[in-house]
């Protein structure tokens, strides 16, 4: 299948485009990247260098993409950190042409998966101000698939999570705005195993949770690769296959960095974990 991703680009190891593309050409799809920035690494290592490309360059690539004719060949369009409210502009005009496109071929809608980057535990928001907004009232509601972090869904449904039986009501609130497919990563809750973090999917075929080990550790484009390798997946596995594979490459991904001790993501030493995952944990269904 064919994915439109507008997203950042990184030189030096992986985050954006840089943490999304191999995953989805690993699974074996066509990805055609779009840059909103270029820069020499991640702002994890506080210096960077290179530009912020401006929103009307970014459409330019965009225009370019469809003069191409590739409009109505894509099955999905993906996307996440958003620097400015004007970037977010172009990627939802990009959206509704592909999906104007796809119609006029006489195809099905593509999907929209949307990783809205806004803040973490710990961190809080770290992105500028009315960016959480912005993606709460205007991206969010247009989008098929979200895969927010539980932090980030709290913002976008208004509400704490404690419980399972919160994580369930706030996923609700926010597929009550519009997307069909949530993809909840960092849970924890009052019920979440010790020594362990979750991950949860609901859609209209259901409300699955998968706990994986927790590792101690902070890594850079960790949610870009979660988000590439859930998309590949539910393209053409369905979401509770999605949610197993997903997890247990990441677990696999995450583990190998750990234990090798290394600052970026093993992305491709471990490929083989992405294309054919050991799914080894449990896939709970969510009451």
């Amino acid at each position: 299948m064919k994915i439109l991703s507008i997203q950042s680009h990184v030189a030096f190891g992986h985050a954006g485009n840089s943490a999304a593309v191999f995953p989805l050409q690993r699974l074996g799809h066509d990805v055609y990247p779009v840059l909103t920035v270029t820069f020499s690494n991640h702002t994890g290592y506080g210096a960077t260098r290179g530009p912020l490309i401006a929103p009307a360059d970014v459409a330019e690539v965009i225009t370019g993409v469809q003069e191409r004719g590739a409009f109505p060949e894509l099955d999905a369009v993906l996307s996440g950190y958003l620097g400015a409210e004007t970037m977010g502009a172009v990627v939802l005009d990009a959206v509704a042409r592909v999906r104007a496109a796809r119609a006029e071929a006489g195809r099905p809608a593509p999907i929209y998966c949307c990783d809205p980057v806004m803040g973490d535990v710990g961190r809080g928001f770290f992105v500028r101000e009315g960016i959480p907004e912005f993606l709460r009232d205007a991206v969010v509601p247009q989008a098929d698939i979200v895969t927010p972090n539980q932090f980030e869904l709290e913002f976008l449904a208004g509400q704490e999570i404690s419980t399972e039986a919160d994580l369930l009501a706030a996923v609700a609130t926010v597929r009550a705005t519009g997307p069909s497919t949530v993809l909840v990563t960092s849970v924890l809750t009052s019920q979440t195993p010790a020594d362990s973090i979750q991950m949860a999917c609901v859609s209209d075929e259901g409300a699955w949770i998968v706990t994986t080990p927790m590792l101690d550790m902070t890594v850079r484009g960790g949610g870009d690769t979660t988000a590439a390798i859930f998309l590949a997946h539910i393209l053409t596995d369905g979401p509770r296959v999605a949610l197993s594979r997903t997890a247990a490459s990441m677990y696999a991904v995450l583990k190998a960095t750990h234990d090798g001790g290394f600052a970026e993501m093993r992305l491709v030493a471990e490929q083989e974990s992405i294309a054919h995952p050991d799914e080894v944990f449990e896939v709970r269904a969510l009451a």
